[in-house]
């Protein structure tokens, strides 16, 4: 993949592969060895994720030419090679487009100035209190010649990017209830007035990084060397673990704790497996009529209700805090007694037939980008569960995703919600629903508590899946009520 032409020409003049990257790590240890006066950054996290071990995250970089190919690329970009992207490395394809995505939105010539575009994303982050996606945009804007006030606080930035602190609060934790008349006080601000324009942009921006939040915390993305909380200098306090093991992969810590077998789970996969036979058969045999499916969809979104959550108490950075307004505002659940928020029908408004077009429209290109992205990770499959092979798993993507939409009020009249009964059981419901609505009280034991006998790979597989459905769910919000104004 190539994104620039400048950076062709940093590329055509960089020959490192992943193994030489690992190398400089392993140098870098001895000679601070060597010389005692030089202190050597160490990690602070065991690897990429605090949920995978880290010697199955290299291993797919050591086995993979493609994935190490697009590894190089956005090294070669970039000047670094994040976590996230290493542990989305499980699956190229999707990587690849993931990235193209990311530099087009925030390098290429847009509606909005690059330092713009890190700030906003700044404010999305903080949002979930994402210290890991905060200090990456932070260091970003500062790079750029963003004004080092503004990251004082919001308050401290101009009072256009001030405006958008609603915009922000709604479409991360009550997309639904955005309204035209949010959209019109942000184009008719007078001397603060946003274009449409810079408008999408802004919301694809917020979109993505609420759900970038998500993926960070459903995978237990470490923070990066390079960033605040992501190294130490002093020496290792474990004895046999040192940062070679970066470059090896012998992590004595994986050893220790990583390698427990859950023996009491066995044959989930296998039960999954019959209930998809069985449903399959169901469709062959009989379809439920329109009323039965409409009752179904409502029974669902009123049972995402009583899915319950952590309740565990996250005390707010004010790192973190002080970069978006109204900390108590947060997820409601929107079919509560006495309370009907309309659901909105994808035969309505759909990103297909809508919002692709709108997108596209007023944003270049850009449409093409996102669609192929959401395309990707709804369609993704290798035809395996676990250690079957020859799985059609387009059943349970479709669940999982439809699962999210509901949650969102977003229903598919062609769809049977019956079936997300069937094949998502109840922690695997409470992983999603905190992965939605809160997603910085995700928790290891949540994340070991569902799919046991799955791969970790088949994992990350599903936070792509809850992260693109709930960047569309946001985004379909936001261009219909874009949309009504237009009209």
């Amino acid at each position: 993949m190539r994104h620039a032409s400048t950076s062709n020409e940093t590329m055509e003049n960089s020959s490192l592969t992943m193994t030489d990257l690992f190398k400089i790590c392993t140098q870098c240890e001895r000679l601070s060895k060597k010389d005692a006066g030089v202190q050597i950054p160490r990690p602070m996290g065991n690897g990429p994720s605090r949920f995978i071990p880290e010697k199955e995250i290299l291993q797919v970089s050591k086995l993979n030419e493609r994935i190490q190919s697009i590894f190089e690329d956005a090294f070669a970009v970039l000047g670094r090679l994040d976590n996230i992207s290493l542990v989305m490395g499980f699956h190229p394809e999707y990587l690849e487009s993931f990235l193209k995505t990311l530099h087009y939105l925030l390098q290429v010539d847009g509606p909005l100035s690059p330092h713009c575009r890190h700030y906003i994303g700044i404010m999305a982050a903080a949002r979930h209190q994402c210290t890991y996606l905060v200090n990456l945009h932070v260091n970003d804007f500062l790079q750029v010649r963003g004004d080092p006030k503004w990251l004082k606080g919001l308050e401290e930035a101009p009072q256009k990017l001030q405006a958008l602190g609603e915009l922000n609060k709604i479409l991360a934790h009550r997309p639904w209830m955005l309204t035209k008349e949010h959209i019109e006080r942000l184009l008719k601000a007078e001397e603060h007035s946003w274009s449409l324009a810079e408008l999408i942009h802004v919301v694809v921006l917020l979109t993505l990084y609420h759900s970038l939040a998500s993926f960070t915390f459903g995978c237990g993305i470490n923070p990066d060397i390079h960033t605040d909380g992501g190294h130490t200098l002093r020496p290792p306090s474990l004895s046999g673990y040192c940062i070679c093991d970066i470059a090896n992969g012998n992590s004595a810590l994986e050893e220790m704790f990583g390698n427990q077998q859950v023996s009491e789970f066995t044959g989930e996969v296998e039960v999954l497996m019959e209930k998809m036979k069985q449903l399959q058969e169901c469709h062959d045999e009989e379809e439920a009529s329109q009323e039965e499916m409409a009752t179904r969809f409502e029974r669902e979104k009123t049972e995402s209700m009583l899915v319950v959550t952590s309740d565990e108490e996250c005390v707010t950075s004010k790192d973190v805090s002080r970069h978006f307004e109204d900390p108590s505002y947060d997820y409601k659940d929107f079919s509560r007694r006495g309370e009907h928020v309309p659901t909105l029908r994808v035969l309505d408004y759909s990103w297909e037939d809508h919002g692709f077009s709108l997108v596209n429209r007023l944003y270049p290109d850009f449409g093409q980008l996102l669609d192929e992205k959401f395309q990707i990770a709804y369609n993704l499959t290798y035809n395996t569960m676990a250690t079957h092979e020859g799985v059609d798993t387009s059943m349970l993507r479709r669940a999982i995703w439809n699962y999210i939409h509901c949650m969102f009020g977003i229903r598919y009249d062609d769809y049977d919600y019956g079936e997300i009964n069937q094949l998502l059981d109840r922690s695997f419901k409470v992983y999603i629903k905190t992965m939605v609505r809160t997603p910085e009280k995700i928790t290891k034991r949540m994340y070991d508590s569902f799919w046991r006998q799955f791969q970790h790979s088949e994992k990350v597989h599903v936070n792509l899946l809850l992260m693109e459905a709930r960047m569309q769910a946001e985004l379909l919000y936001a261009l219909r009520a874009i949309t009504r104004y237009m009209t």
